[in-house]
């Protein structure tokens, strides 16, 4: 986890990269210093017009004001983050790699869905592997389609392919020493995959 300040600087350089979305995901920190990490991180993402997702905290998200939460198999319920951040919300789900715990978020409303780990993972190391098929099955929803798990520019190339219309990363972009620049490679690496299939 990265420090308060760092955090901010680094998130701001991965928005200049092209990052499209931000998800605060931090399972240590106090509840104090969530709330003014969050808030750091809503003021930032609103002034480049990117929404802030928090993940498993819907309360959290409701009090800065962020654009939605993301869920876990184990979290609050769909239907009760819905309730409380209203029909305008961003709300996706980790499906890890079943397509049955897909068709359950589908039917309680998710507005997008999240596969993995596809890769060995930092940040999930005991998370289940999913198969990369998993994303050209889960088309049938016509929903958005995340892939989560030790993904970098090299190797998320396949995913895409396969169907991710979003990357999740964390250790490929804020590991590797130019946040910026990590967040180009990877844009240009979706905008590249969907000027080939258009």
């Amino acid at each position: 986890m990265m420090p308060g300040q760092r955090l901010l600087t680094e998130v701001a350089a991965a928005l200049r990269g092209g990052a499209v979305m931000v998800q605060y995901r931090d399972k240590i920190s106090t509840v104090s210093e969530r709330l003014h990490q969050a808030e750091g991180l809503q003021a930032i993402c609103q002034e480049a017009g990117v929404p802030l997702i928090i993940n498993d905290d819907p309360k959290l998200a409701h009090q800065v004001g962020a654009a939605g939460v993301h869920l876990g198999q184990t979290d609050t319920s769909l239907a009760d983050a819905r309730a409380l951040l209203g029909d305008k919300a961003i709300i996706g789900a980790t499906c890890h790699g079943s397509l049955a715990l897909a068709e359950k978020a589908v039917a309680a409303s998710a507005d997008y869905l999240a596969f993995g780990r596809f890769y060995p993972s930092g940040t999930k190391p005991g998370a289940f592997p999913a198969d990369p098929k998993i994303l050209g099955q889960a088309r049938r929803w016509d929903l958005p389609l995340v892939a989560i798990g030790g993904i970098t520019a090299e190797n998320g190339g396949p995913l895409i392919e396969a169907g991710a219309d979003c990357l999740a990363v964390v250790g490929g972009l804020f590991g590797e020493g130019d946040t910026e620049k990590r967040a180009r490679q990877l844009s240009e690496l979706i905008r590249q995959h969907h000027l080939a299939a258009d």
